[in-house]
């Protein structure tokens, strides 16, 4: 399997989902995760929208690293494809809010577009952005190409720096 072919796995997999988890690091050192519903923007960055006051979002306002996996959760047990992703986390800044905002809805007919105002104080939501470091796709063992040969799935950088 060429690094072509699993650029383009990883890109049907971000492509064909809505739902991410988000896993951040809480002031205990414990991990959090939770699943927002996303905008990828290509493979370089993902958008959601949150309360700042979860707990997702003020780890992140303490530390912005965060890991990604993004996946279909209902598929058969031995089909899966996942792509994962660690990335540095950011509330999108007010001079990019109007735009990322029209650009993070689009994805989402059925939010009928966030005015920006409902991403700005007093309001309860926030725009935030993930800016991807890396990516690697999950390969199953069973995989005739890159597979292992046994029932042990493995992980392969996809758009390598």
């Amino acid at each position: 399997m060429t690094q072509e072919i699993l650029d383009q796995r990883a890109a049907a997999v971000i492509d064909a989902n809505k739902y991410m988890t988000l896993g951040t690091i809480c002031a205990d050192g414990t991990a959090w995760v939770t699943p927002v519903y996303f905008t990828p923007d290509g493979h370089s960055s993902y958008y959601w929208a949150s309360s700042p006051e979860s707990v997702h979002s003020r780890n992140l306002a303490r530390d912005p690293r965060v890991s990604i996996v993004i996946h279909d959760s209902s598929v058969a047990i031995g089909k899966a494809s996942a792509v994962y992703l660690t990335a540095i986390a950011e509330l999108v800044p007010a001079e990019e809010l109007e735009d990322r905002a029209a650009f993070y809805s689009s994805r989402y007919p059925e939010l009928r577009g966030f005015e920006v105002d409902e991403l700005r104080e007093p309001e309860g939501l926030r725009l935030y952005r993930a800016n991807s470091l890396d990516h690697w796709i999950l390969i199953r063992g069973s995989d005739p190409d890159h597979g292992t040969g046994t029932g042990t799935d493995s992980r392969h950088q996809v758009w390598p720096t």
